[in-house]
């Protein structure tokens, strides 16, 4: 599938930045929606979100660029060229939630309420997004004989923007769900953090595109540390409810 999509005024669109806008869209109605059930007005999540969007951006792009930085040193215009993809998810977490938190303490908004209303538009977007890698032929596994592989190069390989994509909308799904549940505010992002990274630490070790940390994997890491946090607030979290 051609990556391009179509051009405008001689500018190539592709798929990629298609599929993710898609992705921010679809998460917006949803967060607005679900923040009106919960009491919080329109204006004050879409002020939110118009910032912490492009942090999540931004802090995507700083993420694999640093942990490319021996391709991207020195040359200021590829490390702010994304038209050829390299947004590392756990990089738009980080810078999202970063200004998400400090727009809610200025704003005088609970930041665990936020974060539980953002959870299932964070992981739909995800979904969406691994799509574009797809159409990227990026972000694949290795060799299999398993018959959903897909052909890359002539080899059959590990869909694994499938495998994430596919979780991540089972996790929305949940997430929806579970939130009538919820024993304390800030549980659901727990657990969209504790669910993502549980799947993202074995599909990581399929793929052969990693960024890498001397001989690990920067997203097993991530995925690990992430996984292991979440759980320990959840059970803190629970206890205090029931207390």
């Amino acid at each position: 599938m051609n990556p391009v999509a179509f051009n405008l005024f001689g500018l190539p669109i592709r798929w990629y930045g298609i599929l993710i806008s898609i992705g921010i869209l679809l998460g917006t109605m949803i967060a607005i929606k679900r923040a009106g059930k919960v009491g919080i007005k329109e204006d004050k999540i879409l002020d939110i979100l118009l910032l912490a969007i492009p942090a999540a951006i931004i802090g995507a792009r700083t993420y694999y660029v640093i942990f490319n930085w021996n391709y991207y040193a020195g040359d200021i215009f590829k490390m702010i060229n994304m038209r050829q993809g390299g947004l590392a998810i756990h990089g738009g977490i980080i810078g999202g939630v970063f200004v998400s938190y400090l727009l809610c303490r200025y704003n005088k908004i609970s930041f665990k309420k936020i974060a539980d209303i953002c959870a299932p538009s964070i992981i739909l977007g995800q979904a969406i997004g691994r799509w574009g890698n797809f159409i990227n032929q990026e972000a694949y596994g290795g060799p299999t004989d398993l018959p959903w592989g897909i052909m890359i190069d002539g080899v059959k390989v590990h869909p694994t923007f499938l495998y994430e994509s596919f979780w991540n909308f089972l996790v929305f799904c949940f997430l929806i769900w579970f939130d009538k549940y919820k024993k304390f505010e800030g549980e659901l992002f727990l657990l969209y953090g504790a669910l993502y990274s549980f799947a993202r630490f074995f599909i990581e070790g399929l793929r052969t595109d990693s960024l890498m940390l001397g001989s690990f994997r920067v997203a097993q890491l991530i995925s690990l540390t992430i996984f292991v946090g979440a759980v320990v607030l959840i059970f803190i979290g629970r206890r205090k409810s029931e207390k």
